[in-house]
């Protein structure tokens, strides 16, 4: 089954085509330029471009970098505050004319990384962490999403995860990655000592170095980059329409039978 995937970021709009069942991207990409004005009808309306280049009539998930629940955006803390309680489902469903799934980001991307990348099949507690412009999380417990835990907001001594540890503060400070390491392992043992996971997946711009940056923290918990890397969040959103999509096909094939 294909379904369209779109990421809403600070840096743009951008969307896919991808074959759920194998979690690959299978068109090519389409992006819009930086986003500079977040309010609903600048946003949909960027949307509504990207989604006219697939000319699409099918299902679309779209990564959302709010909280999101049943549709229902829940928070305006990345975005314009006017997105608070909108109905982004129903917003972008009617503009492109499609069924559309809205799901956080961060969650998205977990969905990706555990069901085709290096969480799947992973049992016990999991949290995924994507660290670039913020920090988002998504947690998940056998395999099943804990939703919107949007651990990056957590304060430490006054200072928010995202304020500390993001890759956006690393350049604006000029840190070095080594010393950047370090405030990761901080913020990796303040959520060891909350969550006791099994297992942390460390993705965004992170991920994308690994090997720059993992060999200076030191921590009890295995971790390990993530496998998708900036396709994560098309093909989590994609995975997480199909999965309602197909719940809703068998939802009324019961009916009929």
């Amino acid at each position: 089954m294909e379904v369209l995937g779109i990421d809403i970021g600070s840096y743009g709009i951008k969307g896919a085509i991808v074959d759920i069942e194998k979690g690959e991207i299978v068109s090519k990409k389409r992006t819009t330029d930086k986003i500079e004005d977040t309010r609903p009808h600048k946003l949909i309306s960027k949307m509504h471009k990207v989604v006219k280049k697939f000319d699409w009539k099918g299902p679309i998930g779209c990564a959302f970098p709010e909280a999101v629940r049943n549709g229902i955006v829940l928070s305006g803390t990345r975005l314009d505050e006017a997105w608070t309680d909108a109905d982004a489902d129903h917003l972008f469903s009617e503009i492109t004319g499609c069924p559309v799934s809205t799901i956080n980001d961060a969650d998205a991307v977990g969905l990706a990384e555990m069901t085709f990348g290096v969480g799947k099949k992973k049992r016990g507690s999991v949290l995924v962490l994507t660290v670039g412009t913020g920090i988002g999380s998504s947690l998940f417990m056998d395999g099943i999403l804990v939703p919107n835990t949007e651990l990056g907001q957590i304060s430490i001594k006054g200072i928010t995860i995202e304020e500390r540890a993001s890759n956006k503060a690393r350049k604006k400070e000029g840190i070095q990655r080594k010393t950047w390491a370090k405030r990761l392992q901080f913020v990796l043992e303040h959520y060891e000592k909350i969550f006791h996971p099994d297992m942390f997946i460390l993705g965004g711009q992170l991920s994308t170095k690994a090997e720059k940056t993992f060999p200076f923290i030191q921590i009890n918990t295995k971790f390990k980059a993530a496998k998708l890397l900036n396709d994560a969040s098309i093909v989590g959103a994609a995975y997480y329409a199909g999965s309602l999509e197909k719940q809703n096909q068998e939802f009324f094939s019961s009916l009929e039978s």
